[in-house]
């Protein structure tokens, strides 16, 4: 774990959240719920959604109104790739690999290309204000050396 590295990320605030889902339970929604709570201005990346919870939800990083400051992947680790290779391609200096989205190839792609990667950690063990439920689950895993 670097805490340099999700500490600069979690200052951010403009944050495109790719993977929101047409079902609810899914958790790039509830990712991209949370920061909304949060404070963070959030942009939905999905191709096949108009919209999400009445917020215009965008087909690719490239179609975001604004350069964000980071995205957060709450995809397949081989779809992760693809927005990897497309979040450096539209300067995006920051990248959240959401538990289950990491590889080594998207890790790597992010390391050579200068962009800051955060891989295989939740990013709401760390967004503040941390829920005390994954405040717990933070101690846990720095306990288990996660």
């Amino acid at each position: 774990m670097n805490l340099e590295k999700i500490n600069d990320f979690i200052k951010q605030k403009n944050i495109a959240v790719v993977g929101v889902s047409r079902k609810p339970q899914k958790f790039g929604n509830f990712i991209f719920k949370e920061l909304v709570k949060k404070g963070y201005t959030t942009f939905p990346v999905n191709p096949k959604m108009e919209s999400l919870d009445n917020n215009k939800c965008y087909p690719n990083l490239k179609e975001l109104p604004i350069k964000v400051d980071g995205v957060v992947v709450v995809v397949s680790p081989e779809e992760a790739q693809k927005v990897v290779a497309e979040a450096c391609e539209s300067g995006i200096k920051r990248v959240w690999l959401q538990q289950g989205s990491e590889s080594p190839v998207s890790i790597n792609y992010c390391t050579n290309h200068g962009v800051s990667v955060v891989a295989g950690e939740c990013i709401m063990m760390f967004a503040p204000p941390v829920s005390f439920f994954h405040r717990i689950h933070r101690f846990f895993w720095n306990m288990l050396k996660k």
